[in-house]
C-alpha cells in the first residue's frame, strides 16, 4: 500500500482521494491524472479490502475511488464496509463491470457514482468533481434508465437478472469464470451450503431448469461481457 509520499498536513487545500484497485498500472494512471490537478491529490492507494480499510483508518480521504473486482472480496462489500466506518464518505466506482447491471447496485450500496474504465479515460475528472460536489455521477444512458424506473409503481416487479441479490450476482459471475462451488465459497468467505443455496435461488429466479442451465447461463453471460 502506498500513501502517496505525503502527510496529511502536506495536502493543503487539495481534496484527498483514495484509490482502491488491484491493478498497479490503473492506480498509477489515475494518480497521475488526479495529482496534476491543483485541487486534487491521491492520499492513499490500496490493492484490496484489507489495505483499503487500513488506509482509511490512517488518512480519511475526501473521496474513495473503488473498483468492483478485488482479490478475496468484492467492491460492493467494500463500499458497505467503508460507509459503515465513514457514513459521509463519497465513493465513486470505476470498473470494467457491466454498467447497465452494476450502476444501480452500487448506488443502492451507498456509492455516489459509477463510471466505466473506458469512459474514465476522458471523464474521470468530471465524475470526481461532481461526486465531491455532492451530486451523483452516472452515464446519460443510466440516468435515463433510473428516471424511468423511478416513474414506475413501487410494487412493480423486477425481471431477469435484476431479481438477483448482490451476493447471488457475485456467485453467478464467479461460476461464469469457471470457479467451482468450494472455490466460490473461499472467494466470498462463505460456507459451501450457503453457496449451494445461492445457486438454487439463482436457478429459481431466472427460471432455469437445473444446475447445468445455471452454469451455461453464467458462462454465456461472461462471454457476452468479455
Amino acid at each position: 500500500m502506498s500513501s502517496g509520499g505525503a502527510k496529511h498536513s502536506e495536502f493543503g487545500a487539495r481534496r484527498r482521494v483514495m484509490l482502491v484497485d488491484d491493478h498497479p498500472l490503473v492506480r498509477e494512471r489515475l494518480a497521475e491524472v488526479l495529482n496534476e490537478q491543483p485541487d486534487l491529490c491521491v492520499c492513499c492507494e490500496a490493492a484490496d479490502r484489507a489495505e483499503a480499510l487500513a488506509g482509511i483508518a490512517r488518512v480519511v480521504p475526501d473521496l474513495a475511488i473503488v473498483d468492483l473486482s478485488l482479490p478475496n472480496s468484492h467492491g460492493l462489500d467494500l463500499i458497505k464496509d467503508l460507509l459503515a466506518r465513514h457514513p459521509r464518505l463519497p465513493i465513486l466506482v470505476v470498473s470494467m463491470h457491466d454498467e447497465s447491471l452494476y450502476a444501480e447496485r452500487v448506488l443502492r450500496a451507498g456509492a455516489r457514482g459509477f463510471i466505466t474504465k473506458q469512459e474514465a479515460t476522458q471523464n474521470i475528472l468530471s465524475a470526481v468533481r461532481r461526486v465531491l460536489a455532492g451530486d451523483v455521477y452516472v452515464s446519460p444512458q443510466i440516468a435515463a434508465r433510473l428516471a424511468v424506473k423511478a416513474a414506475r409503481p413501487a410494487h412493480a416487479e423486477r425481471c431477469g437478472i435484476e431479481q438477483l441479490t448482490d451476493r447471488e450476482l457475485q456467485v453467478l459471475e464467479l461460476m461464469g469464470h469457471g470457479l467451482k462451488p468450494r472455490q466460490i465459497a473461499a472467494e466470498l468467505h462463505l460456507d459451501i451450503k450457503t453457496v449451494e443455496t445461492h445457486r438454487a435461488r439463482i436457478r429459481q429466479k431466472l427460471g432455469l431448469k437445473n444446475a447445468r442451465e445455471v452454469l451455461q447461463y453464467a458462462i454465456e453471460r461472461c462471454r457476452n461481457l468479455g
